[in-house]
């Protein structure tokens, strides 16, 4: 998709449950989210990036009672202490925060359920069956294993291996399996409508074997929002946070703000991507409005070999990665060190590889060294290029095919592929300057010229790394910045054009450098 093709770019996050702290699977989709709206956004498109909190339903209200508290003050809690600080950890450039408790969100709600009701897609009924309060949903008889052991007897959830509850009751319905054919055929008219392929296929297959009616109200529980039109039941929490995507962008409320953001990516772990590429368009289509743009499944964080969760005590808090690394490394590790949309493996052993090899020695190293040699031999004033020989020709198409291929890989949800070919203008020069050996030209003053080339080739790749980079590493990239010189001389960082950073010759002739500090400081590793 080339950047012509894209007027508007909204991308929402799934809300995340407050039933628990945040661990680094949730950092991961945030990161993703907030690099991938930085670069649409400094590519000159207007752009909307949304995340925020699920603070309904039973989860949550067990665990607030569990903890002696209300659910309101249990979220209120969690979200001030534990949620609201991971956008700060993390450096995130959200637009929005919605929390299911917002009033905004609970009376955009009400005014849909009354919608969908009065265009009777919603009726009453019975329903029986087997409930994870883990997962927040009826099981379907395929996701509910036979337990062993201790479980002997007992009906499990495939997911969390715990007990599910048989629930009976009076239920309001969806009338989700109306839109089984509508699925489909939007399925098959947008073939990139669901990503990665893998999760589209299972979601085609699931569509195909039929849906059911939906289950979207509960008349047990308390903590939720009251169904318009019945005050004995609160609505089905999974139902209702969907919403959010439309509450917080001005649906029922500010239809103008509403239209220029809607429609929107979802960015969502590939174990919700169900919900989201199957119940939430149905609810949309049901509302008469546009279906999310697409619905991009990105895998699963593995620790050990297994999906990270609080269960298996292989949640790790981001703060205790960003504590030695910093939040820049954290963004940059993650996007490139896992395919985007497979599952990954998070390693310290490779998480610190990779800082000392690709960020400290490569890029790091790189910044100082040309830095530190234009403020010994040209005084910290950028010097005039020269013509340019092969050598440096050479390195500037590096940079437009790099910077060309990056923006084409970020437009394709390939974050790790950008960051690969940004890689490309780093492992370049870097070789450059060897082969060029500057500190020898410095020493014959018959080379002034030649060494002026080299260093000025340098500067300017290293201008091109700052804009293209800035997405992933805000911080970092600032600190460079400043350091060419380049805020005074072209203006602040956020407002250089990405697809533009790979032109050569950008950087002023005759405007002054700065003195660099280390941009990824060594780590004293433990013994």
């Amino acid at each position: 998709m080339a950047h012509s093709d894209v007027d508007t770019f909204f991308i929402a996050t799934p809300i995340f449950y407050v039933n628990d702290v945040p661990h680094i699977g949730h950092a991961y989709t945030e990161v993703a989210a907030d690099v991938l709206s930085r670069w649409m956004r400094q590519s000159g498109i207007p752009t909307w990036f949304l995340t925020g909190t699920d603070e309904h339903g039973q989860k949550i209200m067990r665990t607030a009672l569990a903890n002696g508290v209300t659910p309101r003050e249990w979220a209120d809690r969690l979200v001030e202490q534990s949620w609201k600080p991971l956008l700060k950890t993390l450096n995130l450039a959200n637009d929005d925060f919605i929390r299911t408790t917002d009033e905004r969100h609970e009376t955009a709600v009400k005014k849909f359920l009354t919608l969908l009701h009065d265009k009777g897609y919603i009726y009453q009924g019975e329903y029986e069956g087997f409930y994870c309060v883990g997962c927040e949903e009826y099981k379907p008889a395929a996701d509910v294993l036979e337990g062993q052991g201790e479980f002997e007897g007992s009906k499990l959830c495939s997911i969390h291996s715990r007990p599910v509850e048989v629930l009976k009751e009076e239920n309001y319905f969806f009338k989700m399996s109306t839109f089984q054919q509508d699925l489909l055929d939007l399925y098959a008219n947008q073939p990139d409508f669901i990503q990665p392929a893998s999760v589209r296929n299972e979601i085609i297959a699931f569509v195909n074997r039929g849906l059911e009616d939906l289950s979207i109200s509960r008349s047990n529980i308390d903590w939720g929002i009251e169904v318009p039109f019945d005050a004995d039941h609160v609505t089905y929490v999974w139902f209702e946070a969907l919403l959010n995507y439309i509450t917080a962008t001005g649906w029922g409320t500010d239809d103008e703000a509403f239209a220029s953001k809607w429609p929107a990516v979802q960015l969502v772990g590939k174990d919700i991507a169900r919900f989201h590429a199957v119940i939430w368009p149905a609810m949309l289509m049901a509302a008469g409005l546009a279906p999310p743009k697409k619905v991009f499944a990105h895998g699963w964080l593995l620790v050990g070999g297994e999906k990270m969760s609080k269960t298996n005590l292989t949640g790790i808090a981001p703060t205790d990665i960003t504590d030695v690394f910093g939040t820049d490394a954290f963004r940059y590790y993650f996007l490139r060190a896992i395919t985007f949309g497979s599952d990954g493996s998070f390693s310290w052993e490779d998480l610190s590889a990779r800082y000392e090899a690709e960020l400290a020695n490569g890029l790091g190293n790189l910044a100082s060294r040309v830095i530190a040699m234009v403020n010994r031999y040209r005084e910290g004033v950028v010097p005039t290029m020269p013509d340019a020989s092969d050598a440096d020709q050479a390195i500037s198409r590096v940079m437009s095919e790099a910077v060309d291929a990056a923006n084409t890989a970020m437009h394709n949800f390939a974050p790790h592929e950008a960051l690969a070919q940004l890689w490309r203008i780093v492992e370049a020069v870097n070789g450059y300057i060897t082969e060029q050996e500057p500190w020898a030209l410095a020493k014959d003053d018959g080379q002034a010229a030649r060494l002026d080339a080299v260093l000025y080739t340098s500067l300017d790749a290293l201008r091109a790394l700052a804009v293209t980079l800035s997405p992933f590493m805000p911080e970092t990239t600032e600190k460079l910045w400043v350091g060419l010189g380049a805020d005074t001389s072209l203006g602040a960082l956020q407002e250089q054009i990405i697809p533009d950073a790979g032109h050569f010759g950008v950087l002023p002739a005759g405007s002054a450098i700065a003195e660099l500090s280390a941009l990824f400081p060594r780590i004293e590793q433990d013994s």
